[in-house]
């Protein structure tokens, strides 16, 4: 009896050592190493204000450092008239989002959403969710957020179709979070916004023309330039004698260039006016 029990947890071992010896399944990812949350950073942090730009050890730093607020911002994938790409909302926002979390100099930005809700669309590069996607989506960001320990969450909207589902997620999770460490907080007057941005062209030497109806305007023109001149695709424009838009020119580049930064800032300080306002009636 006592020798089978040994010959048996020989065997066993045997076994297990001839399974720890194989391989892993070609694919297979290794098993996660688990890593201490207090390890020094290594290198200077990187001067970026975007968390997907970030290593989590300059994210951990930024936020003891005092960068306690998280910008959610949202966008679209649309059809946008034939000079600016699908994107629009999102380069324009990484131009304004940055210019607010700098402005603000307590937050971060955290990945865009470059969705609205809508329905599925025949128009090549249109690309909308169901609203419960879209809301859920951007739930699921908050909720990682404040497990992060970030102790506001600001959600903006570039696209008017972005309004009413982020104005329903910082509802309910408001509701949800009442009385925690994290609140949550829509911004409208970040979308308003634009009204201010085309009011100032007259100020900026550009002149009021009419809307020739392709979802496009100065303001987006020039705000986007300010990122890529390419991504207004200016260089072809300029070839093809269409650097304009409404009757607006954009030439010359700088000009353009110039009066998009202008456009920016009026944008980032009444953004930064009501996300100081709403942090400070909590």
């Amino acid at each position: 009896m006592r020798n089978r029990a040994m010959w048996a947890g020989l065997c066993a071992a045997m076994a297990m050592a001839t399974v720890a010896a194989q391989p892993a399944p070609q694919g297979a990812r290794p098993p996660r190493r688990a890593f201490d949350l207090t390890t020094p950073r290594p290198i200077p942090a990187r001067d970026s204000v975007w968390i997907e730009e970030l290593t989590w050890m300059e994210v951990r730093d930024a936020m003891a450092a005092g960068k306690t607020t998280a910008i959610i911002a949202a966008g679209s994938t649309e059809q946008n008239g034939p000079y600016v790409p699908t994107g629009k909302h999102i380069y324009v926002l990484r131009a304004t989002a940055e210019a607010i979390a700098r402005g603000l100099g307590t937050a971060l930005v955290a990945p865009m959403i470059p969705f609205e809700p809508g329905a599925a669309s025949a128009t090549p590069g249109t690309l909308q969710l169901r609203p419960e996607t879209y809301e859920a989506i951007i739930e699921d960001e908050a909720e990682g957020l404040k497990a992060n320990g970030f102790a506001h969450v600001v959600l903006i909207g570039d696209s008017g179709g972005n309004q009413r589902g982020l104005a329903n997620v910082a509802k309910k999770l408001a509701a949800a979070w009442a009385g925690g460490p994290t609140s949550i907080h829509f911004v409208p007057e970040y979308y308003a916004s634009w009204e201010a941005a085309d009011a100032a062209w007259a100020s900026l030497g550009v002149p009021k023309t009419v809307d020739e109806g392709i979802h496009d305007d100065y303001s987006v023109n020039a705000i986007i330039a300010t990122v890529d001149p390419g991504k207004i695709r200016f260089e072809e424009r300029r070839g093809a004698g269409k650097a304009s838009i409404n009757g607006q020119s954009l030439l010359p580049l700088d000009t353009t260039v110039a009066n998009g930064r202008t456009l920016v800032e009026i944008r980032a300080r009444l953004a930064i006016e009501a996300i100081r306002k709403a942090l400070a009636a909590r």
